[in-house]
């Protein structure tokens, strides 16, 4: 490999995990390394491959997976880092507005967040019996947007009335 493919490789990796960890909006980074790497004065002018806006695209998706996860732990659910059902309702139509765009399959990540939702609620539901307070962030009506658009049915979820707002 020549010291400049190299010295690319590099550039790119670099702004794929910007991307890939750039909080709660992967989305604005991708486009600002776009800009970045192509034509940013201060950029190194690349130009950009097929398979360079792949990595950077995916880049996006594993960032919405991070955080949607995040919100979906359990462990996180009294921490500061956590954001609650509603930020997730949000970052799965962000993402899957994404993916629409660039024409991404989501059924892999979709049966993952679906399970992690589905055991988020069991867990929750334990606790709202043990008569710790919900942590339950969101509407009825959007819990039921989440659990539909993620691919989940009542039929898939613990038998629970959560106190909703």
């Amino acid at each position: 490999m020549s010291v400049k493919l190299i010295e690319r490789e590099s550039v790119i990796e670099d702004e794929v995990l910007i991307v890939e960890t750039s909080g709660e909006m992967p989305e604005v980074a991708y486009h600002g390394s776009l800009y970045y790497l192509s034509h940013d004065p201060e950029g190194p002018w690349l130009s950009l491959d097929h398979e360079d806006k792949d990595r950077l695209t995916l880049a996006v998706v594993e960032g919405y997976r991070r955080i949607i996860r995040r919100d979906l732990d359990l462990e996180n659910r009294r921490k500061s880092c956590y954001r609650g059902l509603i930020r997730c309702l949000v970052n799965w139509r962000r993402l899957t507005g994404f993916a629409a765009a660039h024409r991404l399959s989501l059924v892999e990540l979709q049966e993952e967040i679906a399970a992690a939702l589905r055991t988020f609620l069991a867990g929750e539901a334990v606790d709202i019996k043990r008569g710790c307070p919900t942590c339950v962030n969101c509407s009825q009506a959007e819990l039921k947007e989440l659990i539909n658009e993620v691919g989940l049915s009542d039929d898939n979820l613990p038998s629970w009335p959560l106190p909703l707002n």
